[in-house]
């Protein structure tokens, strides 16, 4: 692998999407078919803890693939209102195909999902409306500032939004619900769903888009010159960073003052979002290290080709792990039988991804391929 080339120079991204599709994968396949003790023992647990991580790092990368869009639009002085519309198009393409893939899981579970499941919100729709939403950040910030300044300022309005989001969850979970919503709205800010509180297995806009923000801030920051030209340094600034991040955060839960009546740790408290964001910032370094100079140069990397084909894989390995066509049996398997179901959803999903990234841009060689074959069969 050429390390000075464009493509090589951002497989670390690709690597990151492929580590969260692993740990996506070990999180649902335990979570689906452990059942008995084995759901009661430390590997659920520890498995569960390691599915805190797909869905951020998917933002994350979502915000920082944002900011690589953006960044090329602003380099061939693209007008403002075409950067907005052109970014929140594309985050709406993707909000439909949450909506999509709500609506083929309820249809393939006919008969036992509840309707309910149509409004279900997934990651998949909060990325969509994470890009729409940057997309109008984007709109207001250049509508005030382009030149020179424009990345800087998107830079600071885009950690500044994040920041925002992440303070305001709290009170929008608890004291400040906005009940006066019917619940399908509602959900889409507190993760409400129908059920009269929040749920903390949705993926509503508090707080989950603060990691797009922050990816958007982060891959603007990648563009520049100085950067540029001082990669590897940065990289490693990034990890620093991320670790003093998750000390700071550490500390502040520590203190005995609090700013809310309610402090939920784990899900919606601003220091738990400060450590996933730190440790985002770690893994952004380690996975740049590691495709740089590590195993991500000799070739073939699993990994990454995992993360060429993310939006795929998610959307088929569900089915085969929660839906009808699970292929083990649901909460009833042991530890053995459920790891030997992950090396084959692993294995299955890898071939899956090698034969999107094989056919990918080659539909119009097949048709050119089937055309004299199909001429000819009509002759006869």
């Amino acid at each position: 692998m050429a390390v000075d080339s464009p493509k090589s120079r951002l497989a670390y991204i690709d690597w990151m999407r492929g580590l969260a599709c692993l740990l996506m994968f070990q999180t649902h396949c335990y979570d689906s078919w452990l059942g008995g003790a084995a759901r009661q023992g430390k590997l659920l647990m520890y498995s569960q803890l390691g599915g805190t991580f797909p869905a951020p790092l998917f933002l994350f990368l979502a915000g920082i693939s944002f900011a690589l869009v953006v960044g090329k639009l602003l380099d061939r002085n693209v007008p403002t209102a075409e950067i907005a519309g052109t970014t929140i198009r594309r985050g709406a393409e993707i909000f439909g195909l949450g909506l999509l893939f709500r609506v083929q899981e309820f249809v393939i579970a006919l008969g036992w999902a509840p309707w309910s499941d149509l409004l279900r919100v997934d990651v998949l729709n909060t990325i969509g409306l994470s890009m729409m939403l940057m997309g109008v950040l984007c709109w207001l910030v250049l509508s005030l500032q382009r030149g020179p300044r424009a990345r800087l300022s998107l830079v600071l309005a885009g950690l500044g939004t994040a920041l925002l989001i992440s303070l305001l969850t709290p009170p929008l979970w608890t004291t400040w619900r906005l009940r006066w919503l019917p619940w399908p709205i509602e959900s889409y800010i507190n993760g409400v769903h129908n059920l009269g509180t929040p749920q903390p297995w949705l993926f509503p806009i508090f707080p989950w888009t603060a990691f797009a923000f922050t990816g958007l801030a982060v891959g603007l920051l990648l563009q520049s010159s100085l950067v540029h030209h001082h990669e590897s340094k940065f990289f490693v600034l990034m990890g620093g960073a991320g670790a003093v991040l998750v000390e700071l955060a550490r500390w502040l839960d520590r203190r005995p003052l609090q700013l809310y009546s309610v402090y939920d740790f784990w899900h919606t408290s601003p220091n738990f979002f400060l450590i996933r964001l730190g440790l985002l910032l770690v893994i952004l370094c380690a996975s740049y290290a590691w495709v740089r100079w590590g195993a991500g140069q000799w070739g073939f990397s699993p990994l990454i080709l995992l993360g060429q084909a993310s939006l795929l894989i998610y959307w088929v390995h569900i089915e085969f792990v929660y839906g009808r066509f699970s292929i083990l049996p649901k909460r009833a398997s042991d530890v053995r039988t459920a790891s030997m179901g992950l090396m084959i959803i692993f294995l299955a999903m890898l071939a899956l991804a090698w034969a999107r990234t094989r056919m990918k841009g080659r539909g119009a060689h097949v048709f050119a391929w089937l055309r004299p074959r199909t001429a000819n069969v009509g002759l006869k």
